[in-house]
């Protein structure tokens, strides 16, 4: 179980937050939660896994075992690192975010159902004769999605029949088809927001992916001022309408000038890493004083230009042995690890560079990637 404060002190006095999941998300807001003297609790999969290593007052546990939630909030607010808990739990625990703003993050067809914004053409289909007819419908090509649980390319492939799709598909099950769109740059506009409804959003990022997999941020993203004023407004609307808590990550493709909305994320998401290092306020700081319905902080980049870099595996055992040859070559940049074991194409962390110039940012990063995938 978790600790309970007990007698005086600082520690009896420190706000507690508590977040349900223990991945590198919940690892990076103990970071945020020391200097400003928060208590964080995390519920964690494993007591040596990313959180479990760097939060003192975690509880080994499994997001789905109410009995266990709901005595160790103990009353205190609860945020989550992912959308994989019980709705039932959540609304009795009284999430940051709530259940039902996470539905939206959740279930990529109520999200599509229910949301006010632009979104790639779609369809629903319970049979291989719906998918194909949505595929003739679109030109022959479709992208095929899991409605819940896809991440980091899990769940999403293209298709040019019901045939291709890539996991266990029975006749009956749903699946959230869509239009392959060809989009000039993939963009994320994170916002903040907290019960009084303040908001203060990040810059518009640049993302690319490798294998569907989030691997380059560039913030802010080289893009029109319309496109920018367009992807604030979208994100301002969904914030709204979802109420959320926290902070909003919304995924969005450009297309011929304007944008069409692809994922939403109720949490901080890997396209606001950038912020640690190159944003007065990070996303993680951000979203505790949200969820603690506190002033939100100014989110102004701090250089001109700041790009990170995911460490997507490695071929050294450990990377943390590169971490001198990095900075022989780069002292100024940032790396964050996540205590992860190496896997391929696993996010076992990522590096952040700030400057002047964007293509010096960029080569810089990338070569602090390669020392440390043992390139």
């Amino acid at each position: 179980m978790s600790q309970k404060v007990v007698g005086t002190g600082a520690r009896a006095a420190a706000p507690v937050v508590c977040v349900i999941g223990g991945g590198q998300l919940a690892r990076m807001m103990q970071e945020a939660a020391i200097p400003l003297g928060i208590e964080l609790r995390a519920l964690v999969e494993a007591d040596d896994g990313s959180a479990g290593q760097a939060i003192p007052y975690s509880t080994v546990g499994h997001a789905e075992d109410r009995d266990l939630i709901t005595s160790w909030v103990e009353g205190n607010v609860v945020t989550v690192e992912h959308e994989h808990i019980p709705d039932a739990i959540l609304r009795e625990i009284d999430s940051r975010p709530s259940a039902d703003a996470l539905r939206y993050a959740q279930d990529k067809l109520f999200m599509r159902r229910e949301l006010d914004a632009p979104h790639p053409t779609w369809a629903e289909a319970h049979s291989t004769n719906e998918i194909n007819d949505f595929i003739a419908k679109v030109g022959g090509t479709a992208i095929a999605k899991t409605p819940t649980d896809g991440y980091d390319g899990k769940g999403v492939a293209v298709i040019f029949s019901a045939s291709d799709i890539p996991w266990n598909y029975a006749e009956g099950d749903r699946i959230l088809l869509e239009e392959k769109v060809e989009f000039e740059m993939e963009v994320a506009l994170l916002i903040a927001r907290r019960p009084s409804g303040e908001m203060k959003a990040w810059p518009l990022v640049q993302s690319t992916q490798k294998d569907g997999i989030c691997y380059e941020v560039i913030a802010p993203a080289p893009v029109a001022q319309e496109i920018l004023d367009q992807a604030t407004e979208i994100a301002r609307k969904i914030a709204e309408q979802t109420q959320v808590v926290g902070v909003l990550a919304v995924e969005m493709f450009v297309v011929d000038g304007t944008l069409l909305v692809n994922e939403l994320a109720m949490r901080p998401h890997n396209t606001g890493h950038w912020s640690i290092d190159g944003a007065v306020t990070s996303q993680f700081e951000q979203h505790l004083r949200a969820v603690l319905d506190l002033p939100l902080g100014v989110t102004s980049p701090t250089r001109p230009w700041t790009v990170m870099v995911n460490l997507l595996g490695s071929e050294l055992d450990d990377p943390r042995e590169a971490l001198g040859a990095v900075w022989e070559k780069d002292p100024a940049v940032k790396i964050h690890m996540y205590g992860k074991e190496v896997r391929p194409l696993r996010k076992i962390g990522h590096v952040t560079v700030s400057g002047d110039d964007l293509e010096s940012v960029k080569a810089r990063a990338h070569a602090a990637i390669e020392i440390l995938e043992g390139k």
